[in-house]
């Protein structure tokens, strides 16, 4: 087992196209660490320098205590699970699995061992005299995953995994990625570009977006403490609804005017120093709230029933918000269905969040830190 190190990585493709930069990470001995952002932003270049297919241009890399930049893939003790699984078409499933280890020239009987202990882990000891063609796609993965697992490596690499399966697939796999993970206690990365997928798996997210992290945070932290618009709305689904804003203070209150309303904000904020700013005030879906009619007036657009909860896309001052309510909590109104149905809201305030417009930080913490130390 190990931890992995990654010290001001930067990798440049013919010396112009920056793919990586400023890249700092510590990954703990055992940890479950998630790469996630859009397509393009780097993770699975981040990912591959660290299985050694990618060269780094400037920066370090340790795996445990060894440093690994000129250190071949093969002595890296590593092992990679790929998006397109990699198995070989006219191996068998023994055969796929075992492969590595012939390579290494281990005893015939304790590959036999590790084959077979690995498929009793996957459950696909049934399977181990078929070939790939034979198999569906998630029998396809728990094989590749079986690969990886076979080599007791220092740490897992995961690059986008479950992309190709159905959805209901991806979920009965992240579920057994999880009782994978405690069973085996490694050191995992894995790539996604699936917030779901991050959110459910790591111990810890690390955001991307265009070759830079935005957030390193438990899901937790980087759910309810984004640090920029980016994570803001990149995290979350459906994406949190943002209001261009102008913060008032009076008399020790504060109050954020958008769409044409006045919106109360906790009491932190009016120690900020913050009256007269422009800021983006953020709400996700969920904490948009109904009201009996003392509420801001809303106009429904479209509606959404999704089972226990509906989607509500709503007009307000000519901006446009989703709400996300219980279906309950809607029956008792007027017709959403109607054009321009009215109905009230409110916003949770303490779930509100504020941007730099300027620059893209959050600056709730730092006004609540201005309440705390005085």
């Amino acid at each position: 087992m190990a931890s992995v190190t990654m010290k001001d990585i930067r990798k440049v493709y013919d010396k112009t196209v920056v793919a990586v930069d400023g890249f700092n990470l510590e990954v703990a001995d055992k940890e479950f660490i998630v790469l996630v952002g859009p397509s393009g932003c780097g993770k699975s270049t981040a990912l591959r320098m660290i299985a050694g297919l990618e060269e780094i241009t400037a920066g370090e890399l340790y795996i445990g205590a060894r440093k690994m930049n000129q250190v071949e893939p093969k002595n890296r003790n590593i092992a990679m699970v790929f998006q397109n699984y990699a198995l070989y078409p006219h191996m068998t499933v023994y055969d796929n699995i075992a492969f590595g280890l012939r390579m290494r020239k281990l005893p015939r009987r304790e590959i036999d061992a590790k084959v077979r202990e690995a498929a009793e882990i996957l459950e696909i000891s049934d399977l181990l005299k078929r070939k790939p063609k034979a198999l569906s796609g998630g029998q396809r993965q728990r094989v590749a995953i079986g690969r990886a697992i076979v080599r007791s490596p220092d740490v897992f690499l995961m690059d986008e995994p479950l992309s190709n399966l159905d959805a209901l697939l991806r979920s009965q796999m992240r579920t057994e990625l999880i009782q994978l993970r405690r069973r085996l206690d490694t050191t995992f990365i894995y790539v996604t570009h699936d917030q779901t997928e991050a959110m459910t798996l790591g111990d810890r997210i690390v955001v991307m977006n265009q070759g830079r992290i935005m957030q390193i945070g438990t899901p937790s932290e980087v759910f309810n403490h984004p640090a920029n618009l980016f994570v803001a709305g990149f995290i979350g689904t459906p994406q949190m609804n943002f209001l261009d804003a102008v913060l008032e203070v009076r008399d020790g209150t504060c109050a954020a005017l958008a769409a044409g309303e006045r919106i109360a904000l906790p009491d932190g904020f009016a120690r900020g120093g913050l009256d007269g700013k422009s800021v983006v005030l953020g709400i996700r879906p969920e904490h948009i709230l109904l009201r009996d009619g003392d509420g801001i007036p809303a106009a429904v657009e479209v509606c959404e029933l999704l089972g226990s909860t509906m989607a509500l896309h709503l007009s307000v001052g000519g901006v446009k918000l989703e709400a996300i309510v219980p279906a309950s909590a809607a029956a008792g109104l007027t017709d959403l269905s109607a054009p321009s149905a009215a109905l009230h809201i409110g916003f949770d305030t303490a779930q509100i969040h504020l941007f730099d417009p300027d620059n893209g930080e959050r600056i709730a913490q730092k006004a609540f830190e201005t309440e705390e130390q005085s």
